[in-house]
């Protein structure tokens, strides 16, 4: 595979550092952008001969396409379209690929920016975790005109297990927003299972080895079950970005007029870990949550 010697990546955070460095490993010269210049520079260090920038429109001045992957709605405006923003320097006929999980109302704006200045867009959120970025296994899920989609697909596979274009912008964050409603029930189903296997008496590794073979089973199951029951909330997605995302999804719940009762209770479930001091704890603490309440742990 030719180099391409015109990349930028914005936002290195457990996500997007791994990302950008799947990019340098298939041969690829990238510039990254990162709001803590530290986490840029341990970045460099484990990358000799790439290169930083101290803003983000500085780290697009000579790219082709820039990947981004930061924090929430605000933080893709400000690295897009802000005084220090992409589309300040990105030259017509680029591509920019958003992997941030944000608004569909997002990615529509965004576009719209990008349009005006004769750029693709294409939104492009992410599914798997800090391990499926690190293994480059994520899934991704994405929204925006299907040329641009062919254009950016040999990048994202350098990351990926599965890339679908899920149809025209905003499709990929809508599709974002299914997968966080659907794993949000998952796992609290599993926190409850898991809490009653344990007042029962049972021994949980066994339940759990006996009805992961059937349809109970599922990824959060196979790949959760053993740290919860360890009572060790520090591997994955964190609370306080699901809550993030939750609100994403009940918003746009309420303008479609979509019914989500089990979302809605499951986030204020995630409020009272946030008030037990679990923020940063990952999702799977739902279980911490029932055993406190029952006076376990």
């Amino acid at each position: 595979m030719t180099a391409n010697k015109n990349l930028a990546f914005i936002g290195l955070g457990v996500m997007g550092a791994p990302m950008a460095s799947h990019l340098v490993q298939a041969g690829h010269q990238v510039c990254v952008y990162n709001r803590t210049s530290s986490k840029a520079q341990d970045w460099l260090d484990q990358h000799p001969g790439q290169s930083f920038a101290v803003s983000p429109a500085k780290a697009a001045a000579e790219a082709d396409i820039v990947l981004l992957c930061v924090g929430n709605d605000d933080d893709v405006r400000e690295v897009m379209t802000g005084e220090e923003g992409i589309l300040k320097t990105l030259k017509p006929g680029s591509l920019v690929i958003d992997h941030t999980t944000a608004s569909a109302t997002l990615a529509e704006e965004m576009a719209d920016a990008c349009n005006q200045k004769q750029i693709d867009f294409l939104d492009a959120p992410v599914s798997g975790g800090q391990q499926g970025a690190e293994k480059g296994q994520l899934t991704i899920m994405v929204g925006g005109e299907k040329a641009a989609f062919e254009r950016g697909l040999p990048l994202m596979e350098l990351f990926a297990k599965a890339v679908t274009h899920m149809g025209p912008t905003g499709s990929g964050q809508m599709t974002k927003m299914v997968n966080q409603i659907c794993i949000a029930g998952l796992v609290q189903a599993l926190s409850e299972g898991l809490n009653f296997a344990d007042r029962a008496g049972l021994d949980q590794q066994k339940v759990i080895d006996v009805i992961s073979q059937g349809a109970a089973g599922s990824w959060q199951m196979s790949n959760r079950h053993q740290t919860m029951i360890a009572n060790e909330y520090e591997h994955g997605f964190a609370v306080d970005w699901m809550r993030k995302d939750l609100a994403i999804c009940l918003h746009q719940a309420r303008e479609f007029g979509a019914q989500l009762p089990i979302t809605a209770l499951v986030d204020q479930f995630y409020a009272e870990v946030q008030n037990l001091g679990g923020g940063r704890w990952d999702t799977s603490s739902l279980l911490k949550r029932l055993q406190v309440l029952s006076g376990d742990k």
